[in-house]
C-alpha cells in the first residue's frame, strides 16, 4: 500500500489518520501457510506437520488430506467483497480446514477472522491475535503477512508488517512475530525489528521468499531517491538479516508512476517451477494503482539482473466493473490444491484512494500457454464466483 512519503508532511498525514478513523472500526488480519511447492489440501492443526520450505508459494502445503467425512465438495457462490472492515493489503491463507484473513488495521493490534468457507469471511467475527503498546511500535499497523516457516524455535507462523510510532506515519519500520504453536491464531511474541542498514530507515510491505534449497529471502518497499523501490536481502532467520540488501526493482513505466513512482507490496507466486513477483505500482491515493509482474530468470534472488519486470501491467483498474485502484495482493490454494487464487484490496469509488474503503476481494488465477499467471480483471461486486475447488460441503450451508 502506497504511503504517502513525500506525504509525509504533518498535516497530511494527520489529515489522513483522521479520515481513516471515521472509516475505520476495527481490523482483521490474516494468515498465510507456506510450505513445499505441494499443493495444500487441509489437515488437522498438529504438531507433527512436516517442514513448510515455499514460503511465498500459494501451491504451500499445510498437512494431510480432507477427512472422509468432507470428502463431498459443492461449489456454493460468494460475490466480492468478501471482507469490508480494514480490508486494505489483505492476506488470506488456508489451514487445517480454515481460510485465515488479515488486513491493514491502522491501530496497535492484529484481527484475524476465520471461515471454513471464502464467501464466510464475510460475517466472520475478527479475534484479537496481538496488541502492542511499545511506543517505537505502537501504531498504523500496515500490510501483514503471515508465512509458516521453519525457524529456530521448528514450524512457526511468522507474521511480519509495518508499524511505527502514534504521532505520524513517517517512522514506519518492519517487524516480525512468532506463533507459540500452530494455531495461526497464535498466540504470538515479538521477535525483533528487520533493519538491514543498520539506521533505522523507513520500511514497509515485507514479504517471504523461500527458495528450493531453504535460503529465505524478505522482500520489501523502500523509498529512496523520489521513489519507492523493491528490496530483497538475506536471512538467517524470519527475522534477522544476514548481508547487505539489494534493489531489485524501480518504477521504470509510465502505468508505474500515476501520483508518484512507486513499486511495493512485493509477494511471490511459485508455479511450475517458476518464481514469479506481484507487485502493486503507482500511488494508491489514485484510481490507477495496480498490479505488476516480475520473474526470477535466475537461482539468486539478490541478482537484480535476474528479476525480469513484464512491460505492461497484469491487473488494474475495470470502470466497466465498479473496481478501482486493484492492488496488494496475496496468493492462496483451493482446498483440493488444483487452485490458486488471490486475495487483494480495491475501491468501488474512483476518489476513495487510500482511505479505509478499500475491501478485500478474491478470485481465482488462470494461466497461460507459456506457463505465466493470468489474473485477469477484476470482477464486479454483483458478479457471483464459485468457491473454491475442493471446498467441503459440510462447510457450504
Amino acid at each position: 500500500m502506497t504511503r504517502i512519503r513525500t506525504r509525509a508532511l504533518p498535516l497530511l498525514a494527520a489529515a489522513l489518520l483522521a479520515l481513516l478513523a471515521l472509516t475505520q472500526t476495527g481490523g482483521a488480519p490474516t494468515a498465510r501457510a507456506d510450505s513445499p511447492a505441494a499443493a495444500e489440501a487441509d489437515s488437522p492443526a498438529t504438531e507433527a506437520d512436516s517442514p513448510a520450505a515455499g514460503a511465498g508459494s500459494p501451491t504451500a502445503g499445510a498437512g494431510s488430506p480432507t477427512t472422509a467425512a468432507d470428502s463431498a465438495v459443492v461449489a456454493g457462490t460468494f460475490t466480492n467483497p468478501i471482507v469490508t472492515q480494514n480490508g486494505a493489503d489483505p492476506t488470506i491463507i488456508r489451514y487445517a480446514g480454515y481460510y485465515y484473513h488479515l488486513g491493514t488495521t491502522w491501530a496497535s493490534h492484529w484481527e484475524m477472522r476465520r471461515s471454513p468457507t471464502l464467501g464466510g469471511l464475510k460475517t466472520a467475527a475478527p479475534t484479537t491475535i496481538y496488541s502492542e503498546t511499545v511506543a517505537s511500535r505502537c501504531c498504523n499497523f500496515w500490510a501483514p503477512e503471515l508465512h509458516r516457516l521453519n525457524g529456530p524455535n521448528g514450524l512457526r507462523w511468522y507474521l511480519t508488517y509495518s508499524a511505527g510510532v502514534s504521532a505520524n506515519i513517517d517512522h514506519q519500520h518492519v517487524h516480525v512475530l512468532e506463533s507459540a504453536g500452530n494455531n495461526p491464531l497464535g498466540p504470538y511474541t515479538y521477535k525483533g525489528q528487520v533493519d538491514p542498514y543498520g539506521d533505522n530507515r523507513w520500511m514497509i510491505d515485507s514479504s517471504y521468499l523461500s527458495m528450493p534449497d531453504g535460503r529465505l529471502y524478505l522482500l520489501y518497499s523502500f523509498w529512496e531517491g523520489g521513489t519507492q523501490n523493491l528490496y530483497a536481502v538475506r536471512m538467517s532467520n524470519p527475522w534477522t538479516p544476514t548481508g547487505g540488501a539489494v534493489r531489485i526493482a524501480s518504477p521504470t513505466y509510465s502505468w508505474e508512476k500515476v501520483g508518484s513512482g512507486v513499486n511495493e507490496g512485493p509477494t511471490i507466486l511459485q508455479h511450475g517451477g517458476r518464481t514469479f513477483l506481484t507487485f502493486s505500482a503507482s500511488h494508491c491515493d489514485t484510481p490507477d494503482y495496480k498490479l505488476g509482474l516480475m520473474e526470477l530468470t535466475g537461482s539468486d534472488p539478490l541478482a537484480a539482473g535476474a528479476w525480469k519486470k513484464f512491460a505492461n501491467p497484469v491487473f488494474q483498474r475495470n470502470d466497466a466493473n465498479g473496481v478501482y485502484g486493484p492492488g496488494h495482493n496475496f496468493f492462496f490454494p483451493s482446498p483440493d490444491g488444483k487452485e490458486v487464487w488471490m486475495a487483494y484490496h480495491a475501491n468501488s469509488k474512483a476518489t476513495d484512494g487510500c482511505s479505509g474503503t478499500r475491501t478485500t476481494r478474491a478470485q481465482k488465477v488462470n494461466w497461460n500457454a507459456d506457463g505465466t499467471p493470468n489474473f485477469g480483471a477484476p470482477v464486479s461486486t454483483s458478479t457471483a464466483l464459485a468457491e473454491p475447488s475442493g471446498t467441503p460441503a459440510a462447510a457450504v450451508r
